[in-house]
């Protein structure tokens, strides 16, 4: 078996994640107080007890869904033996994930993650003004169709392709009268679904270079090592491990497309045989059975699932 771990991004985040790794394993638990010591307050607290619409800020979601992964996977180290370097060939993270995936296999600290993704979410909260950017998910389309639709669409306005997600879903994101006409061209040409996301900003498309530029300076300060096995680059969907590499990736990830679905290729191409989504939810497990039905999937996130992972481990399965 060849093994990819896999990183949640946005959207997976539920207040009490990660609360009974925390409770039940000492090395979870220590992700946790070193997110706290980083950022200098108690996300932990925020992310055990809520409230959701708090959890949900940008600033706050990305490294709470990172420190949930990370705590998970110290959970898998501690109970299982497992070790990235011996037990996966590669890492990959959709969007915030791909932080989550470089912190996982050694390339940035936790606390230096924690850090870039607090400047992040605030980068891009702060990029475009509340209510003047949306993003809508066109569902039953593929990415060369809502190119064309986006492309139709923006008149002049920002209206990119954010998410190729795979099994026919892809996100497009920019101005908002852009995004609406969007949706529009889309139900007028029969695509199955088209709706508007409850997002608080444009994610992924040209009206974040503010934020690109933010990252930019952030990474620049912010020492990145070779990962201990290759990530999968949502800009590229190909493996990366130079230092230089990832934070050029990083910055232009910002205003780019996450090429999920062409990243799950080609890790399935490249021999992949099972993928392990670490972290809250079970969001990737979906979306990689529609990308990749030959590939297992199994999402590791609690104490029972670290426990059946283990025993699984344990009977070389």
């Amino acid at each position: 078996m060849t093994r990819a771990l896999v990183f949640p991004g946005q959207g997976s985040q539920a207040v009490g994640m990660g609360r009974a790794l925390a409770e039940a394993f000492p090395s979870a638990r220590a992700v946790f107080e070193e997110v706290d010591e980083a950022l200098g307050e108690k996300l932990s607290a925020l992310i055990f007890e809520g409230p959701m619409e708090t959890l949900t800020l940008t600033a706050n979601a990305q490294p709470a869904l990172m420190a949930t992964s990370l705590a998970a996977l110290r959970a898998l180290e501690a109970q299982a033996g497992f070790a990235i370097a011996r037990d996966a060939a590669y890492v990959a993270g959709h969007s915030l994930g791909e932080y989550s995936a470089l912190a996982a296999a050694g390339a940035i600290s936790i606390a230096d993650t924690a850090r870039l993704l607090r400047i992040r979410g605030e980068a891009m909260q702060d990029a475009v003004p509340v209510g003047t950017g949306a993003m809508a998910a066109l569902i039953g389309v593929e990415r060369e169709d809502a190119a064309a639709i986006a492309a139709e669409a923006a008149e002049g306005d920002v209206c990119d392709v954010a998410n190729d997600n795979g099994g026919g879903q892809v996100v497009v994101s920019g101005a908002k009268a852009a995004v609406e006409r969007a949706i529009a061209i889309a139900q007028a040409r029969g695509v199955k679904r088209a709706v508007l996301l409850p997002v608080s900003a444009p994610f992924h498309c040209a009206l974040m270079a503010p934020a690109a530029e933010a990252m930019r300076a952030a990474l620049a300060q912010v020492s990145v090592r070779a990962p201990a096995v290759p990530v999968i680059a949502n800009v590229t969907a190909g493996p990366i491990v130079d230092p230089d590499a990832i934070r050029a990736r990083l910055v232009e990830q910002v205003t780019g497309t996450v090429r999920w679905r062409e990243s799950v290729a080609a890790m399935a191409d490249l021999g992949v045989t099972a993928m392990v989504e670490v972290g809250a939810g079970k969001v990737l497990c979906g979306l990689i059975r529609r990308i990749a039905p030959g590939v297992a999937t199994r999402a590791v996130g609690t104490p029972e699932d670290v426990a059946a992972f283990a025993a699984d481990e344990g009977k070389g399965a």
